[in-house]
C-alpha cells in the first residue's frame, strides 16, 4: 500500500480513535465515551494494517538504522533504535516495534514512528520559528482536519477548567513555561526526540471564548509526513482529555 492511500485509512479510523482517547489496540476497538468507529468494518481494518505493518517492515529491513540514530535524536541498543513517543521509549529494529515491556506498539503508533525513520534527513535542519500546522507547506486540509480534531477538542473540554488542563498535561510528562504572558497555560511536550511541541490555552472570558494553540518547529516538516504529524497531534489531545 502506498504511504498516501495508508494515511488516508489512518485519518478515517485511527486518528479519529484516537481523537476520543482510544489506547487498546486499534486493530481491535472498543467504543469509547459512547462512540464505536467503524466497528463494522473491524476485520477488514485489522488485515489491511497486518499488511502494511509488514510491508513497513520489509522497508525497515533495507535500512541502515545506525547512522540514522544522532540525526534522529535516538539511543542505540545493539541493532536497534530507542525513540522516546510524548516519553514513552520505544524500540524499533527488522523486528518490529515494541515498548519497554516488550509489547507490540499499536498501529496508529507505529506508523508515526516507521514514518520518523523513514523520513530521516540527511542531516539536522535548524529548527525554525513556531508555527501552527497551517504554516507547513503540505498540510494543506489537513490543516483544518487538525485544529477540528485537536484544538477545539481541548477547548471545549477545558473551557473554564485550566487547571484540569495543567494537571493533564502533567500527567502527560509536559513542562510549564513561563514563556508568554498572552497565554493563561504554555506547555511543553517532546512528541518525538526532533519535534517538540509547544500547547497553549487561554479560558474563555468576557470578550473572547476559549483558544488552543498547538505550534511546531518549523524543521517538523524535515521529519515527518504531515498526516504523521497530524496523529501525534491527536494523540495528544486524545490523552490529555482521556477520562
Amino acid at each position: 500500500m502506498r504511504p498516501h492511500v495508508l494515511h488516508q485509512v489512518i485519518r478515517a479510523v485511527d486518528v479519529a480513535d484516537k481523537a476520543m482517547g482510544y489506547t487498546s489496540e486499534l486493530w481491535n476497538p472498543e467504543p469509547v465515551n459512547g462512540y464505536v468507529f467503524f466497528k463494522e468494518t473491524s476485520m477488514k481494518k485489522s488485515t489491511v494494517f497486518e499488511e502494511t505493518y509488514n510491508k513497513y517492515l520489509s522497508l525497515i529491513s533495507d535500512i541502515d538504522l545506525l547512522p540514522r540514530a544522532a540525526r534522529l535524536g535516538a539511543e542505540l541498543a545493539g541493532d536497534a533504535l530507542i525513540i522516546p513517543y510524548y516519553e514513552k521509549p520505544f524500540r524499533i529494529s527488522i523486528d518490529g516495534i515494541f515498548d519497554e515491556a516488550g509489547k507490540r506498539a499499536n498501529f496508529a503508533i507505529s506508523v508515526v514512528l516507521f514514518q520518523y525513520v523513514f523520513s530521516c534527513p540527511p542531516e539536522i535542519p535548524i529548527a525554525g520559528d513556531w508555527v501552527t500546522c497551517r504554516e507547513f507547506k503540505d498540510a494543506g486540509p489537513l490543516a483544518g482536519y487538525f485544529i477540528s480534531n485537536n484544538n477545539k477538542i481541548i477547548e471545549t473540554t477545558f473551557v473554564g477548567n485550566p487547571e484540569a488542563l495543567q494537571y493533564a498535561c502533567k500527567r502527560l510528562g509536559g513542562q510549564l513555561l513561563d514563556d508568554d504572558p498572552s497565554w493563561d497555560l504554555s506547555v511543553a511536550f517532546d512528541m518525538l526526540p526532533r519535534i517538540p511541541i509547544r500547547l497553549r490555552f487561554n479560558d474563555k472570558d468576557d470578550e473572547f471564548p476559549a483558544q488552543c494553540s498547538i505550534l511546531f518547529r518549523q524543521s517538523a516538516e524535515s521529519y515527518i509526513d504531515m498526516e504523521s504529524l497530524a496523529m501525534g497531534g491527536t494523540y495528544l489531545s486524545g490523552m490529555l482529555t482521556k477520562t
